[in-house]
């Protein structure tokens, strides 16, 4: 078991089956130290400030982090070959009013931070849209970085 699999048995989380790809693409794809997560969408569905509180939006974005963590690992097979995360990129589907965009993705940066420490530390982009696929109320996409042979 990796490092940050006990991390999230001591956080009381595990991480689920991975989902396969619903089109053309692959879960995840390395270049050079960095590993590009394909953005995945939440389970929660509905419009973040009308059918969905900001709290559960942000538990949701949390979810959201276990069901990449688990692509992921599915794809390099160790979560220990991760050393940190380079960016985190937020779509949340809200209403034209909602502005609290960067509440909403702290739970996957928060998440990420207890995780990896100082190295779960992040650029982030947070961006409001009208439509996610199937309804989702947000998706999110990750780069890593792995550490060096």
């Amino acid at each position: 078991m990796s490092l940050i699999e006990k991390k999230l048995e001591n956080l009381h989380l595990q991480l689920g089956d991975p989902k396969p790809p619903v089109g053309d693409y692959i879960g995840s794809k390395s270049v050079c130290e960095l590993l590009y997560a394909s953005g995945r969408v939440s389970d929660l569905i509905g419009e973040i400030g009308t059918d969905i509180s900001p709290e559960s939006a942000k538990q949701a974005a949390r979810d959201t982090v276990l069901l990449i963590l688990a692509i992921v690992k599915k794809d390099i097979k160790d979560l220990d070959l991760l050393a940190g995360v380079v960016k985190v990129q937020g779509f949340l589907r809200c209403a034209s009013g909602f502005t609290e965009l960067p509440k909403v993705l702290d739970g996957a940066s928060g998440l990420l931070i207890e995780l990896f420490g100082e190295n779960g530390k992040h650029a982030r982009t947070a961006t409001g849209v009208s439509q996610l696929p199937f309804g989702a109320a947000l998706q999110i996409d990750i780069i890593f970085e792995m550490k060096r042979k």
